[in-house]
């Protein structure tokens, strides 16, 4: 047996460490998207025995996200948890396709201010929703009522017992995260996650604090394949935006987490198109099951390279134990207090936001950094999918505006023609600049015009330079000379 299964025993205690890492993360982030507590870890179990058995990635760990909360709790909101299934089930299609028709490694392409922007934008919406949802308060709908609310929100939690009871045991959790990683080697093998969740059960249980728990329906009673009405919804245009939303969003952090993995061990490399096929089969799955879209998930899969994963069994056994769980304990997640839930996701949010990355891009690419704030605040002032393409948007301007380097060299020796020599890539982004000189050259000189050192001349500039030429001429002078671009 151990032959045939050389790193067993390293896999099988890594899938269990990663198992006690995922039961919190699947709950909150369940809870945090409006839906039932079971979905979440239906979309764990998913990522573990559908995806963990596919080729891609061997060592990352698939699962709902705190990166697509905010996305899918507007989703929810705006068609119901009945139409969630189809929305997951045609995006996790359309990421299907995507990897048969080897988009995968394009998402390597993207922008990484605009996915860091994404994060930061999340990270932020997360923390703000989660405060209200820590102190047992109802949260604003928008991304900027949830932040200018929050000096509302504390006067409230200081008028009521019942809010500061439950805020305070949302604090502790948030503290006990913290405070975890500094206790000894030995004490770190429990997550610290899942530590703050079972002192916090325990804590409200003994003194008996007036807090929400979790409600619980059981694996079956949540289980809801989308039906007709739900496919009915495809005709309306505005469900489009949130199935393209999830299955961009998906990817770019199921890939982006695949590279970061990589720089974490030895191991095989990741097939990103594999990677985007075994992705959008779990979200297939998901979406026939009703549940929460799955990504790659950085904290399960560095926890799971960390414990000593070897092979792609650890993730397989890791939803082996959430399936065992959710359907011999299930009653256990009703005893747990949804601000400690609302701790954890604070502390997820707050790891979302790349605070090192800002400052050293502020320092060096300060145009890249500025992608990164304009991006995370579109999200928070606008919505995810725009923020993201307004995000995009800014990268591929920036990307333009630094390719079409464009050099003019006026030489005048005093007597004979004016020679102007443009190099380089000449678009309409420079035009301005090109024709505010050649413009003030004098009128009473010939000049020659050389383009032969242009590497791309686009339309715009070529007809400009034409016309400029034209009217140059009509002073009377020798015509202008010009060598065209090869």
């Amino acid at each position: 047996m151990l032959s045939k299964f050389p790193y067993l025993r390293q896999d099988f205690f890594a899938s269990v460490v990663v198992f006690l890492v995922a039961v919190p993360l699947c709950v909150g982030v369940a809870v945090a998207s409006g839906v039932p507590a079971e979905l979440g870890l239906i979309t764990g179990i998913v990522g573990g025995l559908v995806t963990g058995f596919m080729r891609g990635s061997s060592l990352q760990v698939s699962g709902p996200a705190a990166g697509l909360t905010v996305i899918v709790f507007e989703a929810v909101s705006e068609f119901g948890v009945g139409t969630l299934g189809v929305i997951v089930l045609i995006a996790g299609l359309l990421q299907l396709a995507m990897g048969f028709f080897r988009i995968g490694r394009w998402f390597r392409a993207i922008s990484v201010s605009v996915v860091e922007g994404m994060l930061c934008g999340i990270g932020l919406v997360i923390i703000a929703g989660q405060i209200y949802a820590a102190a047992g308060l109802k949260a604003p709908e928008t991304g900027v009522g949830k932040i200018t609310g929050l000096p509302g929100a504390f006067a409230d939690v200081y008028g009521s017992t019942e809010a500061l009871a439950s805020l305070a045991i949302g604090a502790g959790t948030i503290a006990v995260i913290v405070l975890w990683k500094r206790l000894p080697k030995r004490a770190q093998s429990v997550p610290g996650a899942l530590a703050a969740v079972m002192l916090a059960t325990a804590l409200t249980l003994t003194l008996g604090l007036p807090v929400a728990t979790v409600e619980v329906e059981g694996l079956l009673g949540v289980v809801q394949p989308p039906g007709a009405a739900a496919f009915g919804e495809l005709a309306s245009p505005a469900i489009w935006g949130t199935i393209i939303a999830f299955a961009l969003i998906a990817s770019a952090e199921s890939l982006f987490s695949a590279a970061a993995v990589d720089r974490m061990h030895d191991g095989p490399r990741t097939e990103y198109d594999k990677e985007m096929v075994a992705q959008g089969t779990g979200n297939t799955v998901c979406g026939l099951l009703g549940a929460l879209p799955m990504t790659a998930v950085i904290v399960r899969s560095s926890a799971n390279v960390t414990a000593g994963a070897r092979t792609k069994a650890s993730r397989v056994l890791h939803g082996v134990w959430l399936l065992l769980f959710a359907a011999a304990l299930p009653s256990a997640l009703a005893l747990i207090p949804l601000p400690a839930l609302a701790g954890i996701l604070v502390h997820a949010g707050w790891k979302l936001i790349p605070f090192r990355q800002i400052a050293g891009l502020w320092r060096e690419h300060k145009g890249e950094a500025a992608i990164l704030v304009i991006t995370a605040l579109a999200i928070v002032v606008v919505n995810m999918f725009e923020g993201v393409l307004i995000g995009l948007a800014l990268a591929v301007a920036k990307t333009a505006w630094e390719a079409s380097h464009v050099r003019l060299e006026v030489i005048d020796k005093g007597a004979g023609p004016i020679e102007a020599y443009v190099s380089g890539n000449a678009t309409f982004l420079r035009l301005p600049k090109i024709l505010d000189t050649l413009e003030s050259l004098p009128q009473d000189r010939p000049v020659e015009l050389d383009l032969s050192g242009l590497h791309h001349l686009d339309h715009a500039c070529r007809t400009a330079l034409e016309s400029w030429a034209e009217r140059h001429s009509e002073t009377g002078i020798e015509p202008v000379r010009l060598t065209s671009a090869a």
